[in-house]
């Protein structure tokens, strides 16, 4: 899953990753999401 979500580039997202369709939706239109999408990612804090 994450390299899907982080290294193929899908033609429907205009050659984005998922992660990075996701982040550049959040930062230009944030009241689509209920939570920060970044705050979701595994890592130190989970």
């Amino acid at each position: 899953v994450s390299a899907y979500n982080f290294a193929r580039r899908l033609k429907t997202l205009r050659g984005l990753t998922p992660h990075q369709f996701i982040c550049k939706t959040w930062t230009n239109e944030p009241e689509r999401f209920r939570l920060n999408p970044l705050h979701q990612m595994p890592g130190l804090n989970s």
